[in-house]
């Protein structure tokens, strides 16, 4: 399995978030901690976002934080919230792709089943258990 970038980025903003979790985090300075597109992030937070992780506040002292204790946010859950939308393969798309051996295809249910055991393997580990260790964190 191979998660995206979108994903790749979103967890690290997660574990920078989960070092200090009372802190507000700005997208601006999440993009230059980490050498990323601040557009790009800017999309990954409002995923965050809208997946119930990370709130975000305006004004003074505003930015992201996270929703709830990093001990109580599952991988898993994290990662299906940010791969919201990307099939494993076609035929798992919302049209099932074009596949030609629809109806007699026994690799389907396996790749489910592998999926599911792949984030219910996630789920056993929270964010507070890779967040990043105070002295990385800038």
């Amino acid at each position: 399995m191979r998660l995206t970038s979108f994903t790749d980025y979103g967890l690290r903003m997660l574990m920078r978030m989960a070092s200090a979790p009372q802190t507000a985090f700005s997208t601006a300075d999440l993009a230059q901690e980490f050498g990323l597109s601040r557009n790009h992030l800017s999309k990954i937070m409002q995923q965050l976002v809208r997946g119930g992780i990370v709130e975000t506040r305006r004004g003074g002292g505003g930015g992201a934080v996270l929703r709830q204790d990093p001990a109580h946010i599952r991988l898993g859950d994290v990662v299906r919230v940010l791969e919201e939308g990307q099939a494993l393969v076609a035929c798992f798309e919302a049209g099932g792709g074009e596949c030609s051996i629809t109806g007699c295809c026994r690799l389907k249910s396996r790749l489910r089943r592998a999926e599911a055991r792949f984030l219910d393997d996630l789920n056993e580990s929270t964010l507070a258990d890779i967040a990043l260790p105070e002295s990385t964190a800038a």
